[in-house]
C-alpha cells in the first residue's frame, strides 16, 4: 500500500496526477540524513486528501511524494531484519513440513490402493463394513438441488453458487529517487479502478477512501448437494457428493428474475441464461451490483473410494495419516483414482517448496538490507551492495533450502535417503579414480616422447 505520511522524517506532498506539487530535490546532505524538510502544521498529516480531478470518487491516479532520510532508511532496514529472519525460520519450517505431507500422502494413498475393494453398487454388503471401497454408478436423485435465498433449483449432485460484485480497487506503484547523503525520494502513484470481484475489497485501507467506499456483499458463496442422491443401493451422503467437482456451467431459467423482482425490497435483477444480475443495468454497472453464476456436478456417471459406512460413504483413515475419500464423474477405475491423487500431490509439493524457496529468498534479502542502505549515502554504492545482497540472498536460499529439504527426507525416508547418499559418494569416489587413473598416463606419455628424442 505504500508509506503513510505519519512517518516520522517525512513531508507528504500529494498531486493529482500531471499536477503540481512536486517536492524540492535540492535537500542538503544534512537535510538527507536527519529527516529532510518537515511540515509545521500538526495537522498536516491528518489532512483529506485532495479528490481526483476535482470530483468525488472518480477512476483516476495520484501521487503521494515524500522525502525519507537515511536513518529513516536504516530504521526501517532494521525492523526488516527481525522480519528476514522469521522469514527464513518460518519457510525452513514449511520446507520441512512440506516434505513430511507429501511422504505421508504418498504412503497413504499407496497403502489405500493396496487394500481397495471394488463393490457391486445394486446392493449392500455388510461384509464390507468399515473397509475402503471403490464404487461406481450412475447417481440418481429425486429432488432438485436448491439455492433458497435466490429460489434456484438444479437437477444437479453438487450446486455451487459463484458471486462477483463491482467495485473500487486501488493499487499503488512506487518509484524511488536516491539522494546524496543516503536519503531517497519516495513517489508513490496511486490507481483507482472500477472492477468485477469475487470478495469484497476492504475500501477503508484505500489512501484516498473518499468517494471509494465498498458496500458489503448482499449475497456470498453458497454451495448444497442431492442429499437424498443414490447410486444403485447406496447412498453416497453429503461429505462424498461435496468431493465432486463442480465444473459444469448451469443455464438460468430467465423467470428467475420475475420471481426475485416480486419479492418485496429484493430491488432490481436481470438474468439471462448465463447470470443473475442484481442492479439496474448490466450493460453500466454501478458499484456494489452483482453478478452471480451457478455451476454444477452433474447426475449420471460417478466414481466414490470412501470407508463403508452402511449404505453412504465416509472417510477412511490409514495408518499412514490421511483419511481417504475420493470422488469424480464419470466411470473411473480406482487405480485411475489414486495415480490423479498421488499426481494432484505431486503438484502441491513443488508449488510448496516454489513458495517456500521465494519466501525463504525474501528472508534473507531483508536480513541483509542494511548492508545496502549503509552504502545509500553514496548512491552508486549503495546500488551496487544491493545486487550484491540480491545475489548474496538467492546464493544462501540455493544452499540452505535444499538442505532443509535434504534433512526432511532423512527424518522422513531414512533408509531411501540414504541409498541416495551412498551412491552419490560412489559416483563422487568413482569419478576421483578416474581421475587419478589417467593422471599417471598423461605424466607417462610426455616422458617416452622425451625418451624417444634422446
Amino acid at each position: 500500500m505504500g508509506d503513510r505520511p505519519s512517518d516520522r522524517g517525512s513531508d507528504p506532498q500529494l498531486s493529482p496526477q500531471g499536477g503540481s506539487g512536486e517536492p524540492s530535490a535540492n535537500a542538503s546532505i544534512t537535510d538527507s540524513l536527519y529527516g529532510g524538510a518537515r511540515s509545521d502544521d500538526p495537522m498536516r498529516d491528518s489532512a483529506e486528501l485532495p479528490p481526483l480531478d476535482g470530483e468525488p470518487g472518480p477512476e483516476g491516479s495520484f501521487t503521494e511524494s515524500r522525502q525519507v532520510s537515511w536513518f529513516g532508511k536504516m530504521s526501517e532496514a532494521i525492523t526488516g531484519v527481525l522480519i528476514g529472519l522469521v522469514l527464513v525460520v518460518a519457510t525452513g519450517v514449511l520446507l520441512f513440513w512440506n516434505e513430511g505431507r507429501a511422504v505421508q500422502t504418498s504412503r497413504s494413498l499407496t497403502e489405500g490402493a493396496g487394500l481397495v475393494v471394488d463393490v457391486p453398487n445394486d446392493r449392500v454388503d455388510r461384509a464390507h463394513e468399515g473397509k475402503l471401497i471403490h464404487l461406481q454408478g450412475d447417481l440418481a436423485a429425486t429432488r432438485p438441488v436448491t439455492d433458497p435465498a435466490l429460489g434456484v433449483a438444479a437437477a444437479a449432485a453438487r450446486l455451487v453458487r459463484h458471486v462477483e460484485m463491482y467495485q473500487w480497487k486501488e493499487e499503488s506503484r512506487t518509484e524511488t529517487v536516491k539522494q546524496l547523503g543516503g536519503g531517497e525520494e519516495r513517489r508513490t502513484t496511486y490507481t483507482y479502478t472500477r472492477v468485477w470481484s469475487d470478495h469484497r475489497i476492504g475500501s477503508e485501507s484505500f489512501r484516498q477512501p473518499a468517494g471509494h467506499q465498498n458496500p458489503q456483499m448482499r449475497f456470498g458463496p453458497f454451495e448444497a448437494v442431492a442429499e437424498d442422491a443414490r447410486l444403485g443401493a447406496f447412498r453416497p451422503g453429503a461429505k462424498a457428493l461435496g468431493r465432486l467437482a463442480a465444473d459444469q456451467a448451469m443455464s438460468l431459467d430467465p423467470n428467475t428474475a420475475e420471481r426475485l423482482r416480486a419479492r418485496a425490497g429484493f430491488g432490481p435483477v436481470h438474468a439471462d441464461e448465463s447470470a443473475l444480475y442484481l442492479g439496474q443495468d448490466p450493460s453500466s454497472p454501478r458499484v456494489g451490483d452483482l453478478r452471480i453464476t451457478y455451476r454444477l456436478a452433474p447426475l449420471g456417471p460417478a466414481s466414490f473410494v470412501g470407508r463403508q459406512a452402511g449404505d453412504g460413504l465416509d472417510e477412511y483413515q490409514t495408518r499412514a495419516g490421511d483419511a481417504l475419500l475420493m470422488a469424480r464423474t464419470g466411470l473411473v477405475p480406482a487405480a485411475d483414482l489414486f495415480a490423479g491423487a498421488e499426481a494432484e500431490n505431486r503438484i502441491l509439493t513443488w508449488i510448496l517448496r516454489a513458495l517456500g524457496a521465494i519466501f525463504m529468498w525474501v528472508g534473507f534479502s531483508l536480513i541483509l538490507r542494511p548492508i545496502a542502505v549503509f552504502g545509500d549515502i553514496v548512491p552508486i554504492v549503495g546500488t551496487v551492495l544491493g545486487a550484491g545482497t540480491a545475489l548474496a540472498s538467492l546464493a544462501l536460499t540455493a544452499v540452505l533450502a535444499p538442505i532443509v529439504i535434504a534433512i526432511a527426507w532423512l527424518f522422513h525416508r531414512p533408509l531411501l535417503s540414504l541409498g541416495i547418499l551412498v551412491a552419490g559418494a560412489a559416483v563422487v569416489l568413482a569419478v576421483r579414480w578416474l581421475a587419478q587413473q589417467r593422471r599417471p598416463a598423461a605424466r607417462a606419455g610426455p616422458a617416452a616422447a622425451a625418451g624417444l628424442r634422446a
